[in-house]
């Protein structure tokens, strides 16, 4: 008989693998729907909900699922916004297709959002280490790439869009908003960010990844987001970058080593910025910038400014005319009027806040609006305490994905699936932290939503990580 130790440690094994295929997934998803089945572009959207589905299954199996206050409150918001949905829908559309409707809105909305709480419990550091090496290293065949979907025709194979309808998106001077491997440009939003993330981890704490790595990667980066032809792009990464100055300001000792990364920053750059491809992709992104400008008659700065603070006022408006019970889980997304309507179009609203509350009303819509907040605040906090204990890679991570966690459209795969691996290996980076929280007692029980326990590392926790040492060590930061 196989010791009940051993089996679990099989099962956290296979939880981390099956979070490994969903990076994958993340990274080739738009890749399989454009070029090698776009005949299945539309079930290929899904492709990741059976990895999560069965990552739950064993996370309850090796009784590591978390059962905190966030966790209990998504699942009640997400049911009963599921539940209410048929009352509105029900007189206009058949049972089945209200469940179709409703239930892509429940998996774009909550299905994914407890894999969050799920990778701390479960992903050591060399696991996170490993994740960001992947995602350095992918970034220059992903750049070499966009550089050819640049240079080619909007019409190109390389350019096709999933499903082979339309075109993609232009960004100025006859040039596409390259898209990579990803089925829309906001696939390069999401990976740039979080490779930024790595490579400014990687400059700030000496020997955790080659030289070489970082150099391509920095190369790479640079060259890629002149020739996206993006704004997001460029918002993205500066982002991850503005996060260096509460880093500074708690640790005042990575100044020393910020000023070698500079000035080894600007010598790249200016290798770089030397070459045709990144002259020419800057000269499209200009006019991209100037061009949006222009025709919103404002300024570069307020026109991007007005364009965050849309998706809140948007927001806000809706809340006081969507029907008590809203029109309907899932009705706002891409997907779900393609169902009722055959057509790929925004039926209620593009802005993520006013579509969640037009689709689930203003209790529960408020509610899950309320939800993501509270959990950027939380993370965010926790982050921020752990730079204070000399990890900075938490709040770098978070720093790519705290803006599509309060307003990133969940309802596009992409975006969901980026923001959920994002917050989640934040989480998980924070294990290299000095001080232990046990976040599940072995029982299964767990603390409420805010409840601190500080002591020794729990039994799964000495399995995954060794034997403690001397001083407590983190494991995971769920279930405080």
């Amino acid at each position: 008989m196989i010791p009940v130790e051993s089996r679990e440690e099989k099962t956290l094994r296979q939880i981390r693998r099956l979070i490994w295929l969903y990076f994958w997934l993340l990274l080739i998803e738009g890749a399989l729907r454009k070029w090698v089945a776009p005949a299945l572009s539309n079930p290929l959207l899904i492709v990741r909900d059976p990895v999560v589905l069965l990552i739950y299954v064993l996370a309850i199996k090796a009784r590591v699922f978390p059962r905190n206050g966030w966790v209990q409150a998504i699942g009640v918001i997400g049911l009963l916004s599921f539940l209410v949905s048929f009352v509105p829908l029900w007189p206009y559309i058949p049972p089945s297709r209200i469940l179709l409707v409703s239930g892509f809105g429940f998996r774009s909305n909550f299905l994914h959002l407890p894999l969050i709480f799920i990778m701390p419990q479960v992903l050591r550091p060399q696991d996170v280490k490993r994740i960001g090496w992947w995602a350095l290293v992918l970034v220059v065949p992903m750049a070499l790439l966009m550089v050819a979907q640049f240079r080619a025709a909007p019409d190109a194979f390389l350019n096709r869009t999933a499903s082979g309808e339309g075109e993609m998106m232009t960004a100025a001077l006859g040039k596409v908003r390259t898209a990579a491997t990803f089925s829309f440009v906001t696939g390069v939003v999401a990976y740039f960010s979080l490779a930024v993330a790595f490579l400014v981890w990687g400059a700030l704490k000496r020997g955790v990844y080659q030289i070489w790595v970082l150099f391509a990667a920095g190369a790479a980066l640079l060259i890629g987001t002149s020739v996206s032809g993006s704004r997001s792009v460029v918002g993205a990464c500066a982002l991850v970058v503005v996060s260096l100055i509460p880093i500074l300001f708690l640790r005042p000792s990575a100044i020393n080593r910020f000023g070698q990364t500079l000035l080894v920053t600007v010598v790249l750059g200016f290798v770089v910025i030397q070459t045709p491809v990144f002259k020419e992709g800057l000269s499209v992104l200009s006019t991209r910038f100037s061009d949006v400008a222009e025709a919103e008659d404002r300024s570069i700065t307020a026109g991007l400014t007005e364009r965050i603070f849309d998706t809140f006022s948007e927001g806000f408006f809706v809340l006081r005319k969507a029907p008590f019970l809203g029109y309907g889980l899932g009705i706002g997304t891409n997907a779900g009027a393609k169902f009722l309507t055959g057509e790929t179009t925004f039926l209620l609203s593009e802005g993520e806040w006013a579509r969640t509350i037009l689709e689930s009303g203003p209790v529960l819509g408020l509610s899950f609006i309320i939800w993501r907040c509270s959990v950027v605040v939380w993370i965010g906090l926790l982050c921020l305490r752990s730079v204070k204990r000399d990890n900075v890679l938490p709040l770098l991570i978070f720093s790519s994905a705290f803006s599509p966690m309060l307003t990133g459209q969940f309802g596009q795969p992409t975006i969901l699936g980026f923001t959920v691996f994002a917050t989640g290996l934040a989480l998980a980076a924070r294990n290299s932290d000095d001080e232990s929280v046990v976040p599940i007692s072995t029982s299964g029980r767990s603390t409420g939503a805010g409840e601190r326990i500080v002591g020794r590392r729990s039994a799964y926790a000495d399995r995954m990580h060794g034997p403690a040492a001397p001083r407590d060590q983190r494991n995971g930061s769920i279930d405080r």
